[in-house]
């Protein structure tokens, strides 16, 4: 073997171990970047958000290749999101249904859903406190605040200002105060 066969061989010795390092150590550069990628908001779990608009996706699986298993068709329906993946939360809604949804698809604002059978929407914290309206299930109303001293909380549907029991819609935790 000649100095210059030598020389080649040992120059591609070198540079295939300089870049099997480079490889290597590429997953374990590019892991922190990716698990925080992945982490989501850091935001507390479970939570309440609703839905942005009036026609949102719910998928199998945080991506869209997972296939579409619901279609909501109610902006601001409330819902709990439950974990969450990249840009995607996985959400349980009011009926229990729990699936994925882009992060796009969901805002802030605080709602609430009549359940159970029709509620009274009072004009005070007090059960004999007069009705301000009537409300049917699956109405959804703007919730404004749930007092720690009260069981009760201060909704708004169509500009109508009242109060309803903790018990009668969904959309809040059960130990949530919203001042």
């Amino acid at each position: 073997m000649t100095d210059d066969n030598l020389s080649k061989m040992t120059n591609r010795a070198l540079l295939l171990l300089l870049l099997t390092g480079i490889f290597l150590n590429a997953p374990q550069v590019a892991k922190p970047a990716l698990a925080a990628a992945r982490k989501g908001t850091g935001l507390a779990l479970p939570r309440f958000v609703s839905l942005r608009a009036g026609e949102v996706n719910m998928r199998a699986g945080p991506g869209v290749q997972y296939p579409v298993e619901w279609v909501y068709r109610r902006r601001y329906l409330p819902v709990e999101i439950i974990a969450e993946y990249d840009t995607w939360r996985k959400v349980r809604d009011w009926q229990g249904s729990q699936g994925w949804i882009h992060q796009s698809m969901l805002g802030g604002k605080r709602t609430v859903i009549v359940t159970g059978k029709v509620r009274n929407l009072r004009k005070k914290d007090d059960a004999d406190s007069p009705p301000a309206a009537r409300m049917e299930v699956g109405v959804i109303a703007n919730l404004l605040a749930c007092p720690a001293t009260s069981g009760w909380c201060s909704v708004e549907i169509n500009g109508i200002n009242g109060w309803l029991r903790r018990v009668d819609f969904w959309g809040i935790r059960r130990d949530e105060v919203i001042e």
